[in-house]
């Protein structure tokens, strides 16, 4: 019988386990003779070279949004890697994005800081539909979240690499498009994938080309995608000397944050342990066994991770 591997890192891997075994043969380690035996891997950062050991690799799972972890590996098979996207991973996402988007926008930082103090002072406050949030990468996370903060009154405009739609949003791509993109926004939001093209793309330049409004205090930055993404030191600048009024990070360079990194410390920045979207079992495993029936019924795969885009 066809085996699954499971190797999700640090990671509980308990509840994986328990769901892909209602079905499969599930192991979380391999000799040489079970390695024949292993037709798919289930995996979250599997250490390079891990899957090359595998002769009869069929398809690769990822069990978070993100495929950078795999594809990293210079010794990757030449199998389809699936990214299982579900619906409940999309309503985190989009949850976190519009909760820091509003947040940001209706000033909670502010009103945080005179509650300590004692402060009874309402503040003027812009409407959602003269503020323009631009959202970075238009897949199926970033679509979903334009759609509700466009549902709730805010400009709304995407960019991503290549030609991306969503309905009634305005959508820009490519390196023509970034700049216009970039100008028209007051709040940026980073749903890219990680790729050699898309790594450090958040740097002081690129957040420097946000708009800035005479009676506005600043542009802000919220990233929800990775955290290779992002130049932190940019940021760190960029937060102190006035180029950003704000931002929210919930990814960083590395991970756990270090506690000595100075972001930690700075006001006008929030931080969150990775928590944006998170990858629930109940959700996910019943989607991968229905694609390796369907991979064995001769009916194909998908989401497909394209290599030469790297999502």
């Amino acid at each position: 019988m066809s085996k699954v591997l499971l190797s999700v890192g640090d990671i509980e891997s308990k509840d994986w386990y328990k769901g892909l075994s209602l079905e499969r043969d599930v192991v979380l380690t391999f000799d040489d003779q079970t390695a024949h035996d292993i037709k798919y891997a289930v995996v979250w950062k599997p250490k390079p070279g891990l899957l090359a050991q595998l002769p009869n690799l069929k398809v690769v799972f990822s069990v978070g949004a993100g495929v950078d972890h795999i594809l990293s590996d210079p010794m990757l098979p030449d199998v389809p890697i699936v990214k299982v996207v579900s619906e409940n991973l999309t309503q985190h996402i989009t949850e976190y994005v519009v909760w820091r988007v509003l947040d940001h926008h209706r000033q909670g930082a502010l009103y945080r800081e005179q509650q300590r103090a004692g402060e009874w002072l309402e503040q003027p406050q812009r409407p959602a539909q003269e503020v323009s949030v631009g959202i970075m990468g238009l897949g199926q996370l970033g679509r979903s979240a334009a759609l509700a903060l466009k549902h709730m009154g805010f400009r709304v405009s995407g960019w991503s690499r290549t030609a991306q739609q969503a309905d009634g949003i305005a959508s820009y791509y490519g390196h023509d498009g970034l700049t216009p993109f970039l100008n028209g926004t007051d709040i940026l939001v980073v749903l890219l994938p990680l790729t050699p093209e898309t790594e450090g793309i958040i740097n002081y330049e690129l957040l420097g080309r946000l708009r800035r409004l005479p009676d506005y205090p600043g542009p802000v930055v919220i990233n929800a995608g990775r955290g290779k993404l992002q130049r932190e030191a940019d940021i760190l600048k960029a937060l102190t000397d006035g180029t950003l009024h704000q931002a929210t990070l919930d990814v960083f360079e590395e991970e756990p944050l270090p506690r000595s990194n100075p972001l930690w410390r700075l006001p006008n920045l929030v931080v969150t342990p990775h928590a944006a979207g998170m990858s629930d079992p109940n959700h996910l495993v019943p989607a991968m066994l229905r694609q390796m029936t369907a991979y064995e019924q001769g009916r194909g795969l998908g989401p497909v991770v394209d290599r030469t885009r790297g999502y």
